[in-house]
């Protein structure tokens, strides 16, 4: 059953207008290294982290316009202990009333986005045994069974370049963060 245990806060990501300048602030000022940089054909990202187990806990998503105040935060997210609780999560969204949830497959994890009651994106993850180079997403259906899930996942990260084990990523970073 998913509950405050099996939930814990991951990371944020922010509407930003210069990829560049605000990767550059939070390296320089806090120390974050960045671990993947890429575009999508709506827009441009960077991945940032200060932890050799969180692949980001900064996201920057280009493409604010300049005069459009609207929010700056992307989303929310956070990391669950299992594929059992994300399915648990996308079954209590059902019975919310939420309709638009959408799966993701990221390769290095799988996730599922929603809005919350205000429109609020939220994002529910969890990670998978991979690392790949991001961004990365394709849509998945959680009733897929385990075996035939990782077999694709798998797959996915290979497709992408920078594949390795997650443990292996864990390890390279936290040598660069040492310094």
């Amino acid at each position: 059953m998913a509950n405050a245990a099996s939930i814990q806060f991951s990371h944020m990501g922010i509407h930003v207008r210069n990829v560049e300048r605000m990767r550059d602030f939070y390296t320089r000022l806090l120390g974050f290294v960045v671990t993947d940089e890429g575009e999508t054909p709506k827009r441009r990202f960077a991945f940032l982290s200060g932890s050799a187990d969180e692949h980001h806990q900064l996201v920057l998503a280009g493409g604010r316009p300049e005069d459009v105040p609207f929010n700056v935060v992307n989303q929310i997210s956070f990391k669950l202990d299992s594929l059992a609780t994300l399915r648990e999560v996308a079954g209590k969204l059902e019975g919310e009333g939420v309709s638009e949830a959408e799966p993701v497959n990221h390769g290095n994890a799988w996730a599922l986005y929603f809005a919350d009651p205000e429109g609020n994106r939220v994002e529910c993850f969890v990670d998978t045994p991979w690392h790949c180079r991001q961004p990365c997403g394709e849509n998945f259906d959680l009733d897929t069974d385990d075996e035939s899930l990782l077999a694709r996942t798998e797959e996915l990260c290979r497709e992408q370049g920078d594949f390795m084990p997650r443990e292996q990523w864990r390890k390279r970073m936290a040598a660069r963060l040492e310094g």
